[in-house]
């Protein structure tokens, strides 16, 4: 395969395994909690992601600054303990239909947040782009009723969206981050896991999950939480060389994810998807879209 087919597959695996997590989210929270799901997810992670640092020879990577530690230590409390800990309630409240596309906003959370934070500027076209895709937002935690307003769960409208902000804010702390992404990403659960623990012992119990519920957080920490990461870096690598062909096109395959993710929700978590979900998701890739091309301008 020469670099850009490379960079292709890795990419296509990494959207491939993004479009199946919503199904598995609530699937496995049939059978658990979000903080059970997280605690056993979350330790999949740390044991993954730690044989990805041995297996590529970078566990020297590992060895840093007390500074840079407390910092590892800080977004490990963003990401993985309060974002999941937001998210899977959020899956647990809504239909995956509605989660899924909602958490799909961080994007544009992302760049109303580099405002204050990063102190970037947004021209018209971004701010069109915003209203665009928050009116899908509208569409699909209203199904379609935008005079009423009539929230199909408000709660978990308000979660799935203020996960994305929980998002945004980690990924903004990784702009300072000094660390290697694998190595960082390691720290961070391996962090944020006794946060974890911590909450699950305190507002839920510890699970024995059955084999449904064993298999979903095997899956969603082996994949969601690690692999896909690796992969999506991978991908972005080799597609930054000459022979690459570009970020770009790698970056533009993450629009694939939600529609694909919509496939999986239907045939796997026996939701029927509503009309008002695509026109609502239409939406916020619409505007996922020309905000990306509005910040290349």
């Amino acid at each position: 395969m020469t670099c850009r087919q490379k960079a292709l597959a890795y990419g296509a695996g990494t959207v491939l395994i993004w479009s199946t997590v919503a199904t598995a989210f609530k699937i496995t929270l049939a059978h658990m909690d979000p903080l059970q799901l997280l605690l056993c997810a979350c330790t999949v992670s740390v044991v993954v992601l730690g044989a990805t640092l041995v297996i590529q020879g970078n566990l020297g990577k590992l060895v840093m600054s007390a500074k840079q530690y407390g910092y590892c230590a800080l977004l490990g409390a963003l990401n993985p303990f309060l974002y999941y800990a937001v998210l899977f309630k959020a899956y647990d409240l809504l239909p995956a239909q509605e989660a899924q596309p909602l958490n799909f906003t961080w994007a544009i959370t992302l760049s109303l947040l580099s405002v204050p934070l990063l102190g970037q500027r947004l021209n018209k076209k971004e701010l069109g782009a915003i209203l665009i895709s928050y009116m899908g937002v509208l569409i699909i935690s209203t199904h379609g009723n935008l005079t009423g307003l009539h929230f199909s769960n408000g709660l978990g409208v308000i979660l799935a969206l203020v996960s994305t902000i929980i998002w945004a804010l980690y990924w903004i702390g990784n702009t300072r981050s000094q660390c290697d992404p694998v190595a960082g990403l390691f720290l961070n659960f391996l962090f944020g896991l006794p946060l974890v623990f911590l909450a699950t012992i305190i507002f839920s119990k510890l699970p024995i999950p059955d084999t449904p519920a064993l298999l979903g957080s095997l899956y969603i920490g082996l994949f969601e939480m690690g692999i896909s990461f690796v992969l999506w870096l991978t991908a972005l690598r080799l597609a930054a060389l000459p022979e690459g062909g570009g970020t770009a096109r790698i970056a533009n395959l993450i629009f694939l994810s939600p529609f694909l993710s919509l496939f999986f929700i239907s045939h796997f978590a026996g939701e029927a998807i509503q009309t008002t979900t695509f026109i609502g998701l239409g939406f916020i890739v619409a505007g996922n879209i020309l905000m990306q091309r509005a910040g290349n301008h």
